[in-house]
């Protein structure tokens, strides 16, 4: 795409048009995002009771997966703590079931050590081959004096946030990996993390420029012996032809000081890079922009199960497109 230098004379660049082939499929899984529908399999009845503790220390009243419920719950709907306790309840005393839902107090306290069930991180099988990994980072907020400290008492804050980091499937669009860290951590150095949550074979990895370098070449190649690497080199990056790194960089390298890099995306397919900063979108379009907990170790369960429910929302139902129209003439 153009530079962001000539954003003046975007607007001579007619803007592309898509068509939603499957628009009526495609609203019926937006409309069962929102339902109210709810069971319990016997599965979940039986485990919603912490197993018998082997050793010294308390016994817990709930397991990992009732907590997981009663969170997840709560994040879909937007609620807290409190009324993710009384909304559980509700559901379960409509259902006549003798079971209790795990209080407030309980929730805060072992969301800091909640482990993901088996079935949370289950993603069906990939049917044509290896995956084409998508990997980029965000930023979310999280609670903290903000602006209003700054502008009332003239306080320069240092408000702090948090970075999520995506692994996302271009052809799915489904979050395969993740890792939630804080501000100071390099882009780079959690690609070998996003990669060991990876049990598919790699096709094709693409990231922007923050993961370039000879790192990330051969952790991408020590997962995927014959996977493609697509990241963008510095502009003043040369070959270094004696690296013990992998040529692919300097293949890169030397396409776009021939054909420059606007061609060297088109015969790359880096553009498909777009469709990790929809996901990241989405995750702040649905789940928000801000985490609510207020430890670390709750913030990573936090981004966990929204990463969860997204990939949930997806399988409910996903918009199909192609581009109907060619971009030509001017716009006023």
């Amino acid at each position: 795409m153009p530079h962001k230098h000539n954003a003046a004379r975007r607007h001579y660049i007619g803007k592309m048009k898509f068509k939603v082939t499957n628009w009526a499929e495609y609203e019926a899984g937006l409309r069962r995002r929102g339902s109210l529908t709810l069971w319990i399999t016997p599965e979940a009845l039986a485990g919603w009771a912490a197993p018998r503790r082997k050793t010294r220390g308390g016994q817990p009243l709930y397991s990992d997966l009732a907590i997981e419920t009663t969170l997840m719950l709560g994040m879909v709907f937007g609620l807290r703590l409190r009324q993710s306790e009384g909304f559980l309840n509700s559901v379960l005393e409509m259902m006549a079931l003798d079971l209790a839902a795990p209080d407030h107090t309980t929730l805060s306290r072992r969301a800091r050590t909640w482990k993901p069930s088996s079935k949370s991180n289950d993603r069906q099988p990939v049917a044509d081959g290896p995956v084409h990994v998508l990997i980029d980072s965000t930023g979310l907020k999280i609670y903290g004096a903000g602006q209003w400290l700054e502008e009332k008492h003239g306080v320069k804050s240092r408000r702090s946030w948090r970075k999520l980091h995506l692994a996302v499937d271009a052809d799915s669009g489904e979050i395969i990996a993740h890792s939630l860290t804080d501000q100071e951590t390099g882009d780079a150095s959690q690609l070998e993390p996003l990669l060991d949550q990876i049990d598919d074979e790699i096709d094709q990895l693409t990231a922007d420029g923050a993961y370039d370098g000879d790192p990330s070449y051969d952790a991408v190649l020590r997962h995927s012996p014959g996977a493609m690497v697509v990241i963008p080199p510095r502009s003043n990056a040369v070959e270094r032809p004696n690296a013990q790194a992998c040529g692919q960089r300097d293949d890169h390298i030397a396409s776009m000081q021939i054909d420059g890099r606007l061609n060297w995306q088109t015969s790359t397919g880096y553009g498909k890079r777009a469709l990790v900063e929809t996901a990241m979108g989405r995750y702040k379009g649905v789940i928000g922009p801000r985490l609510r907990a207020r430890s670390f170790r709750a913030q990573q369960t936090e981004a966990a199960i929204g990463v969860a429910i997204l990939n949930r929302m997806l399988a409910c139902g996903r918009p199909k497109s192609v581009r109907c129209q060619a971009s030509t003439g001017a716009t006023k």
